[in-house]
């Protein structure tokens, strides 16, 4: 199990706010805690954060987790005081009515609800289809237009309200764990990587935008320019009622993270990977991915440059892209253990060409 101030720095991790192009809060919890153990940390005009360890080895290894996560940003005030937005992201719309939320201004946060017409209100079709988000608004409060202006301004960031929890011994829920859970484990990976002797160097990033393109892995990946990378990001969870295993495969919380399996992923380096996780009997759970490319960090880093020996580590998760994600310690634990084990065991004089390595 993590270390009780791993979970004190998950904590202050989760309740960040960072929608995608506005991930200060996160990056700057994140830039800290790894600040106490890398050898080098920068970040980049993107706002991409990086901690390095043995930097100065020829053959460079990336680890990519994004911190940023979904929202909205305000695109007008009305004459009532009420905020209208568009989404930052992957938006499930059904979820959105009824949400707190929290306005990230300069001047610090600024509470509101995401408001719609009352269902006593709403005609019969009106009550059997999703609202668009053209018709709902951001109440914070204020009546008159110059009162909310006094809040909050046009282009502010929105992001859900601030929620971690502790569920259990084991499963915790969160806002945002797409993808903050990745970049904890980029973090506590780096951590258990300092203690050991490397021959390889390390670059564990904390990546942005990933949810509007996965920016940030492509501009950091072409810095870096790296010989391997590994892509940590949630996946789904098949453990609840009405979701086809037949097409997503059987993913239970807790049994280890998922290994994908795509063309976004090397093969050889899969096996490195595998047997590491057999070596040390770290359970994992295997996963062929719910499409054949993309998606995720690992697709733009394999295309970096000419090409990167590159994977994916998944952690499952149930309510993918809502305010209350859910995710379980040991499959993060065991994506530290296993990567750990597979980094410390590099040469540095792997070529990683399928077929023939």
């Amino acid at each position: 199990m993590f270390r009780k101030n791993s979970l004190s720095f998950l904590e202050k991790f989760m309740l960040a706010s960072s929608p995608s192009g506005y991930e200060m809060e996160a990056a700057a919890v994140f830039r800290n805690e790894i600040s106490g153990f890398c050898d080098r940390v920068e970040t980049d005009v993107m706002g991409n954060t990086m901690g390095i360890l043995n930097p100065d080895a020829p053959f460079r290894v990336m680890l990519a987790g994004h911190y940023d996560e979904i929202g909205f940003q305000i695109v007008y005030i009305d004459d009532n005081g009420l905020l209208y937005f568009r989404k930052n992201g992957g938006i499930d719309k059904l979820n959105i009515p009824a949400s707190e939320v929290e306005i990230l201004t300069p001047r610090g946060r600024v509470p509101g609800v995401i408001g719609k017409k009352p269902i006593h209100l709403l005609s019969e079709v009106e009550r059997n289809r999703a609202l668009e988000l053209e018709n709902m608004w951001i109440d914070i409060g204020a009546e008159t237009r110059a009162e909310a202006e006094k809040l909050v301004s046009v282009g502010d960031p929105v992001a859900l309200k601030s929620n971690f929890r502790r569920l259990n011994e084991n499963r915790i829920m969160s806002k945002g764990m797409d993808d903050k859970i990745g970049a904890f484990i980029v973090a506590e990976t780096l951590r258990a990587l300092s203690k050991r002797k490397l021959h390889v160097a390390v670059y564990g990033v904390g990546t942005v935008q990933e949810e509007v393109g996965c920016r940030g892995a492509q501009s950091s990946t072409f810095a870096i320019d790296p010989q391997v990378g590994f892509a940590i990001d949630v996946g789904f969870a098949t453990d609840i009622p009405d979701v086809a295993r037949t097409q997503y495969g059987d993913v239970r919380l807790g049994r280890g993270p998922m290994l994908c399996r795509s063309c976004d992923c090397n093969t050889v380096l899969g096996k490195k990977i595998r047997s590491a996780a057999g070596k040390f009997k770290i359970p994992y759970q295997e996963c062929a991915a719910h499409r054949a490319s993309g998606g995720t960090d690992a697709a733009i880093i394999q295309l970096a440059r000419g090409g990167v020996a590159t994977a994916l580590f998944s952690i499952p998760n149930r309510y993918m892209h809502s305010q209350v994600e859910i995710c379980d310690l040991r499959d993060a634990e065991g994506a530290v253990r296993i990567m750990t084990e597979t980094i410390a065991a590099l040469k540095g004089s792997e070529k990683f060409r399928p077929g023939l390595d």
